[in-house]
């Protein structure tokens, strides 16, 4: 069951029931053409993608999500580990009509992005993922405040403090230059819940220590491009070389760009996850 919503011109907006709650879609392209799927980073909401969207949906049905907890989608009682965030997200493009599929992730994204792709081979026909790390200790160490709203105490404290002013800072770190933030990037952490926060920030990490990316990649056998700001702050871009052992990988690094190239330089990201897609539905 889907309730459709007043979304922005071109857009259909809508919520997907699922088992735990609903999820909030965004589509835009063409409904006929081949389907690109958009997974955000830890925390953040399908605002992320704006600024590439345009650039896609000339030739591609693109399908944004947020992720349970996230954004405008419902918060559940649990399960914010990466293979049921997964398996929600694959129960969405069910309801949706979605069979086969390119998924793009960010950040965080890009766990649950190779999640859906071992819970559906065959379905998921290629992967993009952008700036995130391949194995646990490609990480950069948290920032003091971040490492402080992850502790029992007073961690909840400082969430439920935080304002608009205090999370548009904390946002700009991860960028290497001036950014336009999406105000519904803002307004999605604004009203994020802390359980949701701490549970979306964790999952990533306990998902690499289970296995790194690229041998959950290795093993999928489907086309990859690894995108990396060589500014990240983030996670260490020097890691994207470990990449290099994933059978046909790609790997892309953007000089003076930092976690989010899709905000810092929408172009330049755009015009290779334009030229992956097409590749990948060409071959499909």
């Amino acid at each position: 069951m889907t309730e459709r919503l007043s979304g922005e011109p071109g857009a259909e907006d809508r919520f997907v029931r699922l088992e735990d709650g609903d999820m909030h879609v965004v589509e835009a392209g063409k409904p006929g053409a081949p389907a690109l799927l958009l997974i955000h980073g830890s925390a953040g909401s399908l605002a992320s993608w704006d600024a590439v969207v345009p650039s896609l949906a000339g030739a591609f049905h693109v399908i944004r999500v947020d992720l349970l907890g996230c954004g405008r989608s419902a918060t559940p009682a649990g399960g914010y580990d990466i293979p049921t965030q997964a398996r929600r997200v694959g129960t969405a493009l069910d309801k949706l009509g979605v069979g086969r599929v390119t998924v793009i992730g960010h950040s965080g994204g890009c766990t649950v992005a190779t999640a859906l792709a071992e819970q559906r081979p065959g379905a998921v026909t290629a992967l993009a993922l952008i700036d995130m790390g391949p194995t646990p200790d490609a990480k950069i160490p948290e920032t003091r405040l971040t490492r402080l709203l992850l502790t029992g105490f007073p961690g909840p404290l400082l969430w439920h403090l935080k304002t608009e002013a205090t999370i548009r800072k904390a946002s700009r770190t991860g960028f290497t230059r001036p950014v336009d933030i999406p105000d519904a990037l803002i307004e999605s952490l604004l009203g994020m819940r802390y359980r949701a926060f701490a549970g979306a920030m964790r999952a990533p990490l306990d998902y690499l220590r289970h296995r790194s990316l690229p041998d959950r990649l290795t093993a999928l056998g489907v086309p990859v491009l690894v995108i990396f700001g060589a500014d990240d702050q983030r996670w260490r871009s020097s890691s994207a070389a470990a990449y290099d052992v994933v059978p046909g990988a790609r790997v892309e690094l953007l000089p003076g760009v930092g976690h989010t190239p899709m905000l810092e330089d929408p172009q330049a990201t755009g015009r290779l996850l334009l030229d992956f897609a097409a590749a990948a539905a060409h071959r499909g």
